[in-house]
This record gives structure tokens, C-alpha cells and sequence, in this order.
């Protein structure tokens, strides 16, 4: 299917369908004028690439983990899985500390704008 098809039955806009390839999360056939040709199973790893993107993944973890969704083997992917999984949680840890780093910074501001209001009045 050409790509204005593929967005519309992924949800992904053209544009999107386009960064993907250029991040090498998919890799669309071509037709022989040289236009993409998406397939179902390229639908499908898109809607597993945007579940990952919408839960905040970064494209480099999200595409060392694609070829465990399209090796039909089992041989490896536990530990790639464990490998992956760690990343995931070290990824985690990391937005975590961020968060508390904000929300510190969020709560001084409060207290600095509680107490520049208080000395107006």
C-alpha cells in the first residue's frame, strides 16, 4: 500500500511513517517507479513502534529492541529481553531523578511566589 493508505490505517502521519525509515525502524518495500510499498507486517511494527514512542521510549532503545518483535526465533531473546529491560529501567531512573529534580525546582518557586505576594500586600 502506498503511504498515504499507511497513514491513514496506522494513524501515523506521512511524515512520521517517513522519520522511521530514516531512523531505520522500518524499511518499506518499493514500488518500481519508486514509490514506498507498506505491508501489513510494516503496519504492525508500526503500531508497536508509536506504543513505544507514546510511552516515552527514545528511538535508539526502541530500535534495539524491533528485531526481538520481528526475529520469529526464541533463541537469545530472554537475554536480550533481560538486557532490554534493564535499559528500560535504567531509562526510568533517569526521568525519575528529572522529575524530582523539577518538582524541587516547581516547590521553590511556590515558596518564592508565596512570599513575594505576601510581601506586596
Amino acid at each position: 500500500m502506498k503511504i498515504s493508505e499507511a497513514s491513514r490505517i496506522s494513524g501515523v502521519s506521512a511524515r512520521s511513517l517517513r522519520h522511521y525509515e530514516d531512523e531505520g525502524l522500518i524499511l518499506p518495500g518499493r514500488f518500481s517507479n519508486g514509490f514506498r510499498d507498506y505491508c501489513q507486517s510494516t503496519i504492525d511494527r508500526v503500531f508497536v513502534i508509536r506504543t513505544l514512542l507514546e510511552s516515552g521510549l527514545p528511538v535508539r532503545l526502541i530500535r534495539e529492541l524491533l528485531p526481538c518483535f520481528a526475529d520469529g526465533s526464541d533463541a537469545g531473546t530472554d537475554a536480550v529481553r533481560a538486557e532490554f529491560l534493564q535499559e528500560v529501567q535504567s531509562y526510568r531512573n533517569r526521568l525519575a531523578a528529572r522529575i524530582a529534580v523539577l518538582s524541587d525546582q516547581q516547590a521553590a518557586l511556590d515558596t518564592y511566589l508565596r512570599e513575594a505576594r505576601r510581601t506586596d500586600l
